[in-house]
């Protein structure tokens, strides 16, 4: 779509919305941006806005039908539901919606690689951004999507020659038009976000959305240990891209694979081995998979297999995701506030090495905690909640028997708590299988939080 001189609809001032405004400018459109939260006021909002950008329309308050006709398009940020009252409005009004993603996808250049999935997404695009510096050099590689730095701010700088690692969410992937990785990653589909998607086959139908424009010359890689990636890999028409699989639980006969305690790769004529585990930085199978995921995608970009292996020794894992963050009187503390939903909370259980205190609980995403519950396996000597689902949380684990319980009316009580009842040789784990709104920001503020606690001891 040309966007020369089109008069556009920024729904949402956040981050990503302030960033799309912007590119527009830079793409010579005429954006509108919008939000419709009532503490907002439009000089707010342009104090936020990069300098180019300050002279826009800004609109806040009521969404008009007015100003619905008015647009030629409308970009929603990622947190604005597409299913909302005023974008099924805007949508019935005839209006192209188009997401974060979409808008920054048809405003750059060179190629992308992109990454979903319910949990790793970071780690693995975080190594696959590292592999790609390395390979393409640092000017040419821009780490950007879900990750914190917007696609959209970019796009802009992009060249023929750029490389855009990316990781998307089930809430960008939702708006794609003609968005097209030349590599795509799905690391595994765990119900989340079900509060937005509403069931578990529309979450799936949308991540799986990453590889709607895909091509036989295009890279799909998937795990072959998800069931629902097991499925949708083997059912591709047949102009669809290739599929690469990783697993941490068998050999494979092409792909990356755990065998033991090595990180091995088939390419159908041979075998080599990438890695042990003991000689990467990151702990716990889930990271093996990660690791193997990235290393696929670097594979199929050219990356010669010795250069990968360099980087994968040197890489330190992710803040806020099973992160070490020291040891006081005896006891570990490990920062995994990144851990937003029961699945990626078990995978940091399942990495503990030492006897655990655990806080968990915050906002509540209609997730069953059953099976993070049932992980503990002897590991978590004591549960400390806190949070919207606290409550919801400890009625699960006393119905499956577990105990002790212990329930906090602030995170700083629930830290204290942990102190108390940690001995030397344990340790204490922030993995709370819920997202922090509603006491914190994002879950980097409460992952930050955690760390200055441990820090003032």
């Amino acid at each position: 779509m040309e966007l020369s001189k089109k008069r556009v609809l920024v729904f949402g001032a956040g981050r990503s919305g302030l960033g799309a405004a912007s590119l527009l400018v830079h793409a010579k459109a005429a954006p509108v941006l919008y939000d419709g939260n009532p503490k907002l006021s439009e000089e707010d909002i342009r104090e936020k806005l990069p300098e180019r950008a300050k002279g826009i329309d800004i609109v806040t308050g009521p969404l008009t039908d007015e100003l619905i006709r008015s647009v030629d398009l409308c970009v929603i940020s990622p947190g604005v539901p597409t299913d909302s009252e005023s974008v099924v409005r805007i949508r019935e009004a005839g209006v192209k919606i188009w997401g974060e993603l979409e808008l920054a996808w048809q405003c750059s250049e060179g190629q992308a690689l992109a990454v979903t999935g319910t949990n790793g997404k970071t780690t693995t695009v975080t190594l696959l951004g590292e592999l790609m510096k390395r390979f393409h050099g640092e000017n040419d590689t821009f780490v950007v999507g879900n990750i914190g730095y917007p696609y959209t701010l970019a796009a802009e700088e992009t060249g023929p020659d750029s490389v855009c690692v990316a990781e998307v969410s089930s809430f960008q992937l939702e708006t794609i038009e003609t968005f097209h990785p030349h590599i795509s990653v799905i690391t595994n589909i765990t119900p989340d976000h079900l509060d937005r998607h509403h069931t578990m086959e529309e979450y799936i139908r949308v991540k799986e959305k990453i590889a709607q424009n895909q091509d036989r010359d295009d890279v799909l890689i998937l795990n072959a240990e998800d069931e629902a990636l097991a499925a949708f890999g083997r059912n591709l028409p047949e102009d669809g891209p290739a599929v690469w699989w990783f697993s941490s639980e068998r050999s494979l006969e092409t792909g990356m694979y755990l065998e033991g305690d090595v990180l091995k790769y088939s390419d159908g004529s041979g075998v080599v081995d990438v890695v042990r585990t003991q000689d990467l930085q990151i702990l716990g199978k889930h990271n093996y998979e990660n690791v193997c995921a990235a290393s696929l995608a670097a594979l199929a970009a050219g990356m010669p297999l010795e250069q990968i292996k360099e980087v994968l020794r040197a890489f330190p894992g992710v803040e806020h995701r099973i992160e070490y963050v020291g040891e006081v009187n005896g006891v570990a503390y490990y920062n995994d506030s990144k851990g937003t939903n029961p699945d990626a909370a078990i995978k940091a259980v399942e990495a503990m090495r030492r006897p655990t205190v655990l806080i968990g609980g915050g906002y509540d995403k209609d997730a069953s905690y059953d099976a993070w519950i049932n992980s503990f396996d002897g590991k978590i000597k004591a549960l400390v909640l806190t949070g919207q689902t606290r409550h919801k949380i400890a009625d699960s684990a006393r119905r499956l028997g577990y105990e002790p319980v212990y329930i906090c009316d602030t995170f700083e009580e629930c830290f204290q708590e942990c102190v108390k009842l940690a001995s030397p040789g344990d340790a204490v784990l922030l993995s709370p299988a819920c997202a922090s709104w509603g006491m914190f920001r994002d879950y980097e503020e409460r992952g930050r939080v955690f760390k200055d606690l441990v820090r003032a001891l």
